[in-house]
This record gives C-alpha cells, sequence and structure tokens, in this order.
C-alpha cells in the first residue's frame, strides 16, 4: 500500500501532538498504576517486549519485519511464558494477574507506548504489533496477514481495537458477532474452532480497511479522529480481556 505523502506527514503530526497530550494528560495515572502493580505481585513494573513494526520485505519464505522494543504495564506474573514459551494471551488467560485484567479492559496497560511514539517506532493509530516470533505462524495461517503492515507502522488504538476486545473477539451482540463463524472458521474445520487465528483475522480485516482509509486524505482524517474519539470511550466501558 503506497501512502500519499501529505497522510504521512499530518499522521506523523497527530501521532506526536497526541503522544504529547496522551502523556501530559495521564500522567496522574502512572503512581497510581505503579503502585497497585507493585503492591499486589511481584515482577517489574514496565514489561519491554520485541515486537514486529512495518512489512520490510514479503518475499516468498522470507517475511521481515522492522523491529522494536515496546513498553507496557506489566500485566502477567513474572515468569507468566517460563513453560510455555511465546504464546498469544487468551481470554481468561491464568497468567494474568487480577490488576492485570483490569489494566487490560480498560487498556491503561498501554499506555507506556506513547514513548513508543515520540521514538517513531509506533503510531496513534494502527494495527496491534505482534510478536516477531508469532507473525511467521500467523502468516501462514491466514492469507495476507502481514499485509496489514505494509506501510503502516502499529498503533496503540486503531479499528480493531475500538471494535474488538483485547483479545480479538468479536463482543457479544455486535454487529460483526453474527459473521464470526463465517469469517473464523469459513470451511467448518474439525477441531478449528475457537482457534487463536480466529480473533486475529478479525482484526486484519479492521486493519485492512484503516489502511484503505489511507489512500486520500479526507477518508483517512475521518478514520482516524473517530478512533481517536471513540478510543477513550471504550477504554471507560472496558471491552474486555
Amino acid at each position: 500500500m503506497l501512502v500519499k505523502t501529505s497522510v504521512r506527514i499530518i499522521k506523523r503530526t497527530i501521532d506526536v501532538a497526541g503522544a504529547i497530550a496522551g502523556i501530559v494528560l495521564t500522567a496522574p495515572l502512572f503512581p497510581l498504576v505503579a503502585a497497585a502493580v507493585k503492591l499486589t505481585s511481584r515482577g517489574p513494573l514496565f514489561y519491554r517486549q520485541r515486537r514486529a513494526g512495518e512489512l520490510v520485505s514479503s518475499a516468498p519464505g522470507r517475511l521481515q519485519f522492522s523491529e522494536f522494543d515496546m513498553f507496557k504495564f506489566r500485566t502477567m506474573r513474572a515468569d507468566a511464558e517460563r513453560d510455555t514459551g511465546p504464546v498469544l494471551a487468551k481470554s481468561g488467560d491464568p497468567r494474568i494477574t487480577p490488576v492485570g485484567r483490569f489494566l487490560r479492559r480498560t487498556r491503561i496497560d498501554e499506555l507506556p507506548q506513547f514513548w513508543n511514539i515520540l521514538r517513531g517506532e509506533m503510531s496513534l493509530v494502527g494495527p496491534r504489533p505482534e510478536r516477531p516470533e508469532l507473525l511467521v505462524n500467523l502468516a501462514s495461517a491466514i492469507p495476507f496477514f502481514e499485509e496489514r503492515m505494509r506501510g503502516l507502522r502499529p498503533g496503540i488504538t486503531g479499528l480493531a481495537q475500538i471494535n474488538l476486545t483485547y483479545s480479538g473477539r468479536a463482543p457479544a451482540k455486535s454487529a460483526v458477532a453474527n459473521c464470526t463463524a463465517t469469517l473464523g472458521n469459513p470451511y467448518h474445520m474439525e477441531g478449528a474452532e475457537d482457534s487463536d487465528a480466529d480473533g486475529m483475522r478479525l482484526k486484519m480485516l479492521y486493519d485492512m480497511a484503516y489502511a484503505a482509509s489511507m489512500e486520500s486524505l479526507g477518508s483517512y482524517l475521518a478514520t482516524e479522529l473517530t478512533v481517536i474519539v471513540r478510543t477513550p470511550m471504550v477504554m471507560l466501558a472496558g471491552l474486555g480481556t
């Protein structure tokens, strides 16, 4: 996907202004979150994890993404992947701490990523960044999954984040929930129900729609502002994990 220069300039301007405003407005929450995390579980306050950014190369068998260290408030116990290795978080994941469950539901755990935006590694709005070691498997299971990151930086929020739960499931009674069975397992493969790829397919649909909006300045601004305005509402409502 080719993004117009005017869209790139305005998007970066919105990113920097939004990150600075976000840091200023949410700064009072940081000591409260720090106290809640440190007093209820052992381990560091922040969680630093390698994530994949923009798609650099999509040559057959050689997917390549830019990589960066993403920051979050820690929501899982410190040894969460000791026995499993890198795996996607699931709804009701027992590795998530009680405080972490609240931070995820309200998306407060993402606030430290304003720093990633200022460093030019992320955007305010965009697809969620996935872990490099998991992306290859996801791209193998979901055709064109890697294309959601072509020409785009990953975002703190996005169309998928305001319409789906933290784990990528459609909220009950939402319009897309009625299509989940068809979108998630279109060939009705036995034993494939409710797989990790289901939520990722739904995320990809929203991410592709966001990418398409960037083909013109007008559609980009309309989509960008809609996501930015709706994000605080989603945080307050708590779309769940």
